[in-house]
């Protein structure tokens, strides 16, 4: 097929990425530790870690992994928040050869559940904030292996310590929790495991391309998410593709060293981690938020030192606008102001260059491709309503039903093809056999037109999946649950419009007990869904409108007004 979007490619930036210039991304983490050894990764808390820090640390950590006598391969749960843990933690399981399943601290213990045990993990390094979340599921999956991180590890002795003793006695933000020991299962504190690590000699991994470097868990159209397979090829062509795009934005920094990238986005979500990756290939650094929900305290770290890369999605990016201090940071060094995970409003886009004088640049990506996809060119004076051009080694091709291409310029489903999409789920073979056309396309669910100039746009989505926040969030999975909330007879669930989030959830219920009421419900939802999967609306209904076969028809539903 004709690449027409490559005629629009910014001067410079190169049509093809090479991942093959690697073993595996194991060498590109050790080899940038070497070289900028003496360089800062990040600052939390402005408390600093180097890259000879990082090194030291995740070679230990890794050790202490192998000594557990883990099966090649095995899967290391991570559920951190935006800490120096996360970046030890993950370079530590890749070095050791072994998988990392990102998880989202804030599941509740369902969630939590079905993931560990869908991806067999054998061992989590989850922070002591939410280890009673592990408390209540732990003897019901495969975990052996439990290390316990506190906010306050990595950030020096005596502020380290203080900061811990805050957060859990203070703030009161560490629940009480009891892990069980029987079966042989050990309980390691983080600092701990790393000390001893520091005594082991970590042994090569041999990791390769086709090594699996993470299961990212996505929603599921069956209600249960679904690990999606990135290998160490996939990350590095999305490391590759990123650094050809981003890079002529850059160029007035200087040495792309210098660059300094800030991480609000939760690490554990592909868009974020995506983009750590791309520091450590730069050999620059990350200034870690590990609650951005705090809007002042955002606010004034912004204000510590110029700042490159800010990557967002638009509610946060909405968010700082409505802040009364934002207008006093200095955003003359900013670059890249990067949108994705949900659709960018052209309202939140042109008050932030008002505000910034840095355009929003939006692109297109799934947690199947590595969050690589589209993008418009980082150069761009001005906000597009697209989505932007197929990056470099990326085909866009425009489908119908039967996946066969349509001609340019119609309306069909978005279909992806490249070295950074991965070639299956976790596990499962009738979701595989769906989700890709005969020719080795992707299909991603949503509905595009490409113009004439290779510019993607979106234009309706195929599947029933809503997007609150940049998180995707299926309906049948919120339907399953809700289901078994007492005084529920049936329920279904639809993405409404919202400024904030983007989409916000809405369920409609049918009852079987008249006493039911809205707050048992959201009651009930707090419970056992994670905050951004939460109905924000909820209506009770005497019946749902359904097929002739009894399906029920949220097409109609959303056609409400």
């Amino acid at each position: 097929m004709e690449k027409i979007w490559l005629r629009s490619y910014p001067e410079g930036v190169a049509h093809e990425v090479y991942p093959e210039q690697y073993r595996s991304l194991t060498q590109l983490l050790e080899e940038s530790f070497k070289k900028n050894a003496s360089r800062p990764f990040s600052v939390c808390m402005e408390r600093w870690m180097s890259y000879a820090q990082l090194d030291e640390s995740s070679s230990a950590l890794a050790a202490w992994l192998q000594s557990r006598d883990l099966e090649p391969g095995a899967r290391v749960a991570i559920m951190l928040p935006n800490v120096p843990q996360f970046a030890v933690t993950m370079a530590g399981v890749l070095r050791a050869g072994y998988t990392c399943v990102n998880v989202n601290p804030l599941y509740t213990a369902r969630e939590l559940e079905h993931q560990l045990k869908d991806s067999g993990a054998s061992v989590i390094v989850v922070l002591e904030n939410f280890a009673h979340t592990l408390a209540e599921v732990i003897e019901r999956t495969q975990i052996k292996h439990v290390v316990i991180a506190s906010m306050g590890d990595l950030l020096g002795f005596w502020y380290g310590n203080w900061i811990t003793f805050a957060v859990r006695h203070l703030a009161k933000m560490v629940p009480a929790y009891k892990l069980p020991l029987s079966e042989g299962r050990t309980v390691t504190a983080f600092n701990r495991a790393v000390a001893e690590g520091a005594a082991m000699t970590l042994k090569s991994a041999n990791s390769s391309l086709d090594s699996i470097a993470f299961l990212q868990y996505t929603g599921g159209t069956t209600g249960l998410s679904k690990g999606a397979v990135l290998t160490h090829r996939n990350v590095l062509a999305a490391v590759l593709q990123a650094e050809a795009w981003f890079t002529p934005a850059l160029k007035r920094v200087g040495d792309v060293r210098a660059v300094n990238s800030i991480t609000a986005l939760p690490l554990y979500h592909i868009f974020a981690l995506s983009l750590s990756l791309l520091a450590v290939r730069w050999g620059s650094f990350l200034t870690l938020i590990p609650n951005p929900r705090d809007f002042g305290g955002f606010i004034e770290t912004l204000k510590k030192r110029p700042f490159h890369l800010l990557p967002a999605v638009n509610t946060l990016f909405n968010a700082l606008l409505q802040h009364p201090q934002f207008k006093t940071v200095d955003f003359s060094s900013l670059c890249v102001s990067q949108a994705g995970g949900m659709a960018a409003s052209a309202g939140t886009a042109k008050h932030w260059l008002e505000v910034t004088g840095c355009p929003m640049v939006e692109g297109w990506g799934m947690s199947e491709t590595v969050a690589i996809g589209t993008n418009n060119p980082v150069l761009s004076k001005t906000f597009s309503g697209t989505i932007g051009l197929p990056l470099p080694s990326i085909e866009i091709a425009i489908k119908d039903d039967t996946g066969q291409s349509l001609p340019q310029g119609s309306s069909g489903e978005i279909c992806i093809k490249g070295p950074n999409v991965i070639t299956g789920y976790y596990q499962q073979p009738a979701e595989n056999a769906k989700a890709f056309t005969s020719d080795g396309f992707m299909r991603t669910g949503d509905v595009g037109v490409m113009d004439e100039q290779g510019y993607v746009k979106i234009v309706d989505r195929i599947k029933d999946m809503v997007l609150v926040s940049g998180f995707n969030v299926f309906p049948s999975e919120l339907e399953n649950v809700i289901s078994l909330c007492d005084g529920v007879l049936e329920c279904a669930v639809i993405g409404v419009p919202d400024d904030k989030q983007g989409e916000a959830i809405k369920v409609f219920v049918v009852r079987s007990e008249s006493t039911l009421s809205e707050d048992d419900v959201v009651t009930y939802c707090q419970k056992n869904l994670t905050g951004y999967k939460r109905p924000k609306y909820i209506e009770f209904r005497d019946e749902l409108p359904k097929s002739n076969v009894g399906k029920v028809l949220r097409r109609e539903l959303r056609a409400e007004k």
